[in-house]
């Protein structure tokens, strides 16, 4: 595995250091995240071509599919090699429509980290993020009872280190309190900016934040300002929207989701595009 020198890298802990460009294996799976993927041997090889390309962080869950994408990322890229780190969640199930059905009970959230081992091919997993039932700012709701559960794995050694998806500063709290969390992965983006101050607490903690749908997710980015800047620095709207987020905050890691080889490695590239302080006064606008 060779480490581009244009790939930034963030350290969280002794053993956990990775590239702040990240790959979210979302996209892998079939439509809706659900079932195989259209074209196994092209989600095979985007999985190696991560890897070869040097990113060190792969984002995935047992949910995607379910199994499928874990199951895909094992088939591509185990044996693991030295330095990359999955990072997973669990908090959810999905049903035989593939609807996505939160699943919060502590028994299940044990059971659905021994799944994520099995479909790994692991031992113990780098990082599971306790994903909520939130999809934007997290809600006031105690988190403790769930989180616990997951200290209790991580205790056992199933888990290296755990994280929080969904969720409020208060949530954030409330977890620190039972054990250390190294990442925040809640929705942020260019457009979607209600989690800012969360932003600047996990710089100032060294807590990775990593921002779900950075392009927008479901419903891509549109903006004007946004394409009148990309033009004039001869980048694709993506690549100014996620260098814009590398420049947000010193702690921010992205997981943008492809399974294109083409978009895997403009996503990549945009780690190279450094925004002059008029365009990020300009793309700050979006937002506000």
């Amino acid at each position: 595995m060779t480490t581009s020198a244009k790939l930034q890298t963030l350290t969280l802990a002794d053993d956990l250091t990775v590239t702040r460009v990240g790959y979210g294996a979302m996209q892998l799976a079939g439509p809706g995240v659900f079932g195989p993927p259209k074209d196994r041997g092209q989600a095979i090889a985007v999985l190696r071509e991560t890897v070869d390309l040097g990113l060190t962080h792969i984002d995935t869950s047992d949910f995607y599919g379910p199994a499928v994408v874990n199951e895909l990322i094992k088939e591509a890229l185990h044996p693991y090699a030295a330095g990359l780190h999955i990072v997973t969640k669990v908090g959810a199930r999905r049903d035989d429509k593939g609807g996505w059905i939160p699943s919060l009970d502590p028994a299940d959230l044990k059971a659905q980290v021994h799944e994520n081992l099995q479909h790994l091919g692991l031992e113990a997993l780098d990082v599971v993020n306790l994903r909520t039932a939130a999809l934007e700012a997290g809600s006031s709701d105690s988190i403790a009872e769930q989180f616990g559960a997951l200290a209790e794995l991580r205790q056992q050694g199933l888990i290296r280190h755990l994280g929080l998806s969904g969720v409020s500063d208060a949530q954030l709290t409330e977890a620190q309190a039972i054990a250390p969390v190294v990442t925040v992965q809640n929705l942020y983006n260019l457009a979607n900016r209600a989690d800012d101050a969360l932003v600047d607490r996990c710089a100032a903690e060294n807590i990775a934040y990593a921002a779900f749908f950075p392009l927008g997710g479901f419903t891509p980015l549109q903006s004007t300002t946004l394409a009148d800047v990309a033009e004039r620095l001869g980048a694709s709207h993506q690549q100014v929207a996620l260098a814009w987020l590398l420049q947000r905050s010193p702690s921010m890691v992205l997981i943008p989701g492809t399974s294109s080889l083409t978009h895997l490695r403009a996503n990549i590239a945009a780690a190279d595009l450094v925004l002059p302080a008029d365009a990020i006064a300009e793309l700050d606008a979006i937002g506000k």
